[in-house]
């Protein structure tokens, strides 16, 4: 038996090895999914939960000076990737964001904590997720952001750093629909 436990052994120091578990970052997965703990920024609590019928509107930002830092669940950041940072949502999870001025929409794998100040501000997208959507030279930009189950196609490819399939932007009625909400719910555009 003692034999087997080495043999074992060696075999997963092997597996991790090559996976970068020698590294202080974690491999780029889907598992386990964290929800995580109540946690404070600046004095304000937030409490990540599961939110499957999460549709929200409010803005974007996106940020990518933090290249290779690490981010909340543990991998590390790449900011040509289609990532974002989410305050509650659980970790991984997958979003659509909607540009409201354009109507486009992309699929966007969270995997960060943030953004923190204005209540307003939704998500912090990476710097490719915000070139992907068209927004990188906004700074800010209204948008709709939904929780999402996109097929597994979708997931690899954005576990890989490349863009999930093309949505079609969103039909003119819906988008004015979605700018009327937001304007009353949010503040102009």
């Amino acid at each position: 038996m003692p034999a087997f436990r080495n043999a074992l052994s060696l075999l997963l120091a092997g597996t991790l090895a090559a996976c970068g578990g020698g590294t202080k970052y974690r491999p780029v997965s889907d598992v386990p999914v964290r929800i995580g703990a109540p946690y404070k920024v600046r004095g304000t609590t937030f409490v990540p939960a599961a939110q499957p019928g999460y549709d929200m509107l409010g803005y974007a930002t996106w940020y990518g000076s933090e290249s290779g830092n690490q981010v909340a669940n543990g991998e590390r950041f790449r900011p040509k990737w289609i990532t974002g940072a989410h305050k509650t949502l659980p970790l991984p999870s997958y979003v659509e964001v909607t540009a409201l001025d354009t109507g486009r929409r992309i699929l966007v794998r969270v995997n960060d904590r943030g953004p923190f100040g204005d209540s307003r501000r939704l998500i912090d997208l990476s710097r490719g997720a915000a070139e992907h959507l068209g927004i990188r030279d906004k700074g800010k930009a209204a948008v709709r952001v939904r929780v999402v189950e996109p097929a597994e196609n979708d997931r690899a490819a954005l576990r890989k750093g490349k863009p999930a399939k093309e949505l079609q932007p969103l039909p003119d009625r819906s988008l004015s629909s979605l700018r009327e909400q937001f304007v009353r719910g949010v503040g102009a555009l």
